[in-house]
């Protein structure tokens, strides 16, 4: 997802202009975020599906190892973490708050845990394919475990293998898609930042989030 360009050890203007071969550029994905170790960016979610077309928008916190935030400002409060045990799921309102432990999620957040893992691409995503889209390139499989849910994982990364957005096609039809801007590398983001502490006025339930 996501970096400054002044990070970078190749402009995107240079990179660009080289060609692109498909397993040279998923290493250089994988190569980058395997040297981070936390990452914010702001994001826009826009799903479409179940007779619902609705776009929100957020802050994506991330922190390795497995560390995960969904901070939204639209709807506001609304709040998605992974605290490396539980995945918690609340909207501000609502009677309950949703837990599910981290092994068992299959939201379609949880892919981008493997970022700021050990990324190997090719090993997360079966029939992966790489395609030119302009001056970016699509990174196209589908999750391993995920074959029920999901049809195709769609990563947009720039010449220099940084991620621009992020694009799910469920089986059932319904899409989400994710553009990520503002994007900050390897800032000092503190553990307690994952930590959700239910409010008193809502039930605690197992079960998977809703969408």
């Amino acid at each position: 997802m996501l970096g400054a360009a002044l990070l970078l050890p190749l402009s995107a203007t240079s990179l660009a202009q080289q060609p692109q071969a498909p397993a040279d550029l998923i290493h250089r994905v994988d190569d980058h975020y395997n040297h981070l170790h936390t990452l914010r960016a702001h994001y826009s979610e826009h799903y479409t599906g179940m007779g619902l077309d609705r776009t929100e928008t957020g802050t994506l916190t991330l922190r390795k190892p497995g560390l995960m935030r969904w901070s939204y400002d639209n709807p506001p409060g609304k709040v998605f973490v992974l605290d490396g045990k539980y995945g918690w799921f609340y909207t501000p309102g609502e009677p309950q708050v949703s837990r599910t432990p981290a092994k068992q999620i299959d939201d379609l957040r949880s892919p981008l845990r493997f970022l700021l893992g050990h990324t190997q691409l090719q090993k997360e995503l079966d029939h992966i394919t790489v395609t030119p889209d302009g001056t970016n390139f699509r990174i196209s499989g589908v999750p391993k475990g995920m074959t029920e849910r999901i049809h195709r994982l769609t990563v947009t990364v720039n010449p220099a293998g940084i991620i621009q957005g992020l694009t799910i096609e469920e089986t059932d039809g319904a899409t989400t898609a994710f553009t990520f801007t503002n994007i900050e590398e390897n800032a000092p983001i503190p553990a307690s930042d994952f930590t959700f502490t239910p409010p008193p006025h809502a039930n605690v339930v197992n079960g998977q989030p809703p969408i």
